[in-house]
């Protein structure tokens, strides 16, 4: 097999690098489906911090500098990306912003672009860019069809809108220096006259066209009968440009035009760029991530390793190497100075490697015959300005301000609904991925219907704690022998989604053993429905005909099928909160879960949930506010006789929580406490990395026998600094032995951050929060409220 990263004895010696991209956000506000960074073959991202620390954007602009002084640069081009590097909000820009000005000007010119997508831009925003000279690239595939065929939110909503918004701010006068262009992704099922004149609608500076990032091993979409779809559909734009007097420049045509001077993409010209990512790793050109699993990777990161020494990784090097780095079919062709390849990852293929033509060679071919047999334009195009490719992807709440407010042991209600809604923005992006598994279907477009007309119904049923793990196990492809494969979950939660909203629809519904489950709802429990059924939604309830069955349920209770089992609310303040002894997928917390519960042993577990939500209300109100802020379901588990009293949470069920049903209510009220803390840090983690990756550390904990993982110490200081909290509430009130149960929870406490403190195993991020949870321990004391 060909070397993966390039041919043999490449490396060594390498050029100076001058074109820096800095992944200054790992995460992105959009679900663009075409997106090499998350939805391609390298899947590194899962493994990044959500930003990229102060202390690496320091290391970068001291590497670049470093760099620029050693080899005397004239100029450096720095490119801000992503993920969505918006997301870093106006306060967390400018602090990168002024890291690289700071740094590196002294030595040479430096050059700050940044790649968008554009919908988080605002006049303020704008502003700082015009203050620190930085030129925005905003993707955008031209008009609403085209644009919003890939580059959506993850609950498929139109990002159309907010992009050309953006654009309108950036052709202000005084926003207009930091209008560098659009950056638009080709995909030749769209009209290229529309997209042509959507493109020039927002009077770009520059436009950079781009090819679907594809490899032999998945080729790009081929419809229609021609060979040639791309040369053919860029052609016809090429042709219209030169025909209208080259109205804006194209870096495309341009570069491809005799002496055009090349690009990353096109020509023989070395290459001139090296990624940082957000935890400091040294990378190849990002475009990499879409050949394989780590194919950008080069072992280097910012804080142990120099430029040149990342320049002379062989992944870089070979393209540096013009003609002499291309397999030989490129080497014999006629345009080689003119393609130069192609895109280096358009030319991965298992076996050989990146020794092979791209897998658009036909393509640009035919492009470039094209361009040289139309009249070329007499004037020269305006000097090549680096690039960075479109960027993608879920969204993030101000995360420091989130962390901090949660460190008080609780967390406002302000920060609940923040951590409900990026977990929504999770299941929503696994919604979409199950969508493109399915392809459009009635079931998805009723749901996009109603997330346009009936948002409130449509987000009830996507926040039910149990739809995650049901998409988690449908896209999971590793199901252990057996096992069943989970059905498709779109045409139940569409089913749901109607009947909330009562709009009448019909949808065909897979069964799993003789059981239709809506989330929110209930469940039908109905032999004969065969693998799937019709269901109609009507007002008050739902027709369900299938096999050789057909029945209407009404949701009215007093006229209730008894083969509907509906899910049971539980009044509590803050709004109703759910038994769910039904929901298959409930079944995710490494318990047995109880199966459903007769209707009087519901009944009072009801009553002691009910009456358990009062006692946190009376001891600690700040937890009981939280409780009421994102609490939603409470799941039993089935009895053990060994275990008698036990409670659980899932990473994946936000909003719910597990446990025994027959503690007593001052029981159950410390265990909801307990467990909603586990559920809050959980979310939290979601957002911001608290732990550094997993090295082995364990750490000896009072409350355990066992060491624990660092994530297991935290999650355990966390939990019992709340567990404290109550208890120091009752003994406030004399309550028998609550003093020496609080004293016992604040020593495990305590000595619990003291450990996690001393063992080095902390981010920045979870330093400050653990030092600010010992802050809050300070504060705790017997007696307090």
């Amino acid at each position: 097999m060909a070397d993966r990263r390039g041919p043999p004895g490449a490396g060594g010696s390498s050029r100076p690098i001058s074109q820096f991209v800095l992944k200054v956000h790992s995460r992105c506000d959009l679900s663009c489906d075409h997106c090499y960074v998350y939805q391609h073959a390298d899947q590194t991202w899962r493994g990044r911090p959500v930003r990229m620390a102060a202390a690496t954007v320091r290391a970068a602009a001291h590497r670049i500098a470093e760099h620029a002084r050693e080899h005397e640069l004239p100029v450096v081009h720095v490119v801000l990306h992503g993920g969505e590097p918006l997301l870093l909000g106006a306060a967390g820009l400018r602090e990168v912003l002024t890291e690289l000005r700071t740094a590196i000007t002294p030595w040479t010119r430096l050059d700050l672009r940044m790649q968008t997508n554009g919908v988080l831009l605002d006049d303020e925003l704008c502003r700082l860019l015009v203050d620190y000279d930085v030129r925005v690239g905003v993707s955008f595939d031209g008009d609403r069809a085209a644009n919003d065929r890939h580059r959506v939110f993850a609950h498929g909503g139109s990002s159309h809108d907010h992009v050309r918004r953006a654009l309108a701010l950036l052709r202000r006068p005084e926003h207009h220096a930091s209008y560098a262009g659009i950056l638009c992704t080709v995909d030749v099922r769209n009209d290229p006259d529309r997209v042509y004149e959507a493109l020039l609608a927002e009077s770009p500076p520059r436009v950079d066209l781009l090819l679907p990032h594809a490899t032999w091993d998945h080729p790009p979409q081929r419809p229609g009968p021609g060979s040639t779809p791309y040369a053919d559909w860029l052609g016809r734009l090429h042709r219209r440009w030169v025909d209208e007097g080259r109205p804006v420049s194209i870096r495309l045509f341009e570069a491809l035009r005799p002496g055009g001077g090349g690009t990353e993409a096109f020509g023989l010209a070395p290459a001139d760029v090296l990624v940082i990512e957000a935890d400091g790793s040294w990378e190849q050109v990002d475009s990499l991530k879409t050949a394989y699993h780590g194919a950008a990777g080069t072992g280097f990161d910012v804080f142990g390793h120099a430029v040149h020494e990342a320049a002379r990784h062989p992944g870089v090097a070979v393209r540096q190497e013009g003609v002499d780095g291309l397999c030989a079919t490129c080497r014999a062709c006629r345009v080689v100075d003119r393609c130069g390849g192609g895109l280096y990852a358009h030319r991965w293929r298992t076996g050989s490697g990146f020794d092979n033509p791209s897998v658009y060679c036909a393509d640009l071919l035919r492009l470039i015959d094209s361009v040289d047999a139309y009249p070329r334009p007499t004037s020269e195009p305006p000097v090549d300005e680096p690039s960075a490719e479109p960027s993608a992807e879920p969204s993030a709440a101000p995360v420091d301000e989130l962390l901090d407010d949660l460190a008080t042991g609780h967390g406002s209600t302000p920060t609940l609904a923040l951590l409900a809604a990026t977990q929504l923005s999770i299941t929503r992006a696994l919604l979409v991925a199950c969508r493109d598994r399915a392809g459009s279907t009635t079931a998805w477009e009723l749901l996009a219907q109603l997330d346009q007309t009936a948002p409130e119904a449509v987000r009830a049923v996507l926040a039910h704690p149990f739809v995650r793990p049901w998409l988690v196990h449908r896209l999971d492809s590793s199901a252990r022998p057996g096992e069943r494969p989970a059905v498709d979950p779109l045409p139940a939660l569409a089913v749901a989604a109607a009947v909330r909203a009562g709009v009448p629809a019909a949808v065909r519904v897979p069964v799993r053993a003789d059981t239709i489950t809506l989330p929110t709802l209930g469940s039908l429990v109905l032999p004969g429905l065969g693998e799937s059924a019709e269901v109609t939604v009507r007002p008050g309830g739902f027709r369900v005909r299938g096999g050789t069955t057909e029945r209407t349920v009404l949701l009215d209770p007093a006229e209730l099928s008894a083969d509907w089992r509906p899910a049971r609310e539980v009044p509590v303040s803050g709004g109703g909160l759910l038994i769910e002894d039904g929901d298959p997928y409930r079944d995710c917390y490494g318990q047995s879960v109880a199966p459903r519960l007769a209707d009087p042993v519901a009944r009072a577990l009801g009553r002691t949930l009910a009456e358990a939500w009062r006692v946190v209300h009376r001891d600690v109100p700040a937890h009981a506010a939280a409780l009421d802020g994102g609490l939603r379901v409470v799941v039993p588990l089935a009895p053990d006789p060994a275990r008698p009293l036990r409670s659980a949470t899932a990473r994946h069920a936000f909003g719910a929580v597990a446990v025994t049903a027959d503690p007593d209510p001052e029981t159950m009220a410390v265990l909801l406490v307990h467990e909603w803390q586990h559920a809050k840090l959980g979310a939290a983690l979601d957002l911001c990395d608290l732990v550094e990756p997993d090295r082995g550390t364990r750490i000896s904990v009072p409350w355990r026998p066992d060491p624990r993982p660092p994530e297991g110490v935290l999650h355990g200081v966390y939990a019992h600094l709340a567990v404290t909290q109550v208890w120091q509430a009752r003994a406030a009130r004399g309550g028998g032995d609550a003093s020496a149960h609080a004293d016992r929870y604040l020593t495990w406490t305590r000595d619990g951050v003291d450990a996690l403190l001393a063992s080095g195993s902390l981010t920045a991020a979870g330093e400050r929060f653990v030092g600010q949870l010992r802050h809050a321990l300070g504060e705790t004391r017997v007696g307090s409220r």
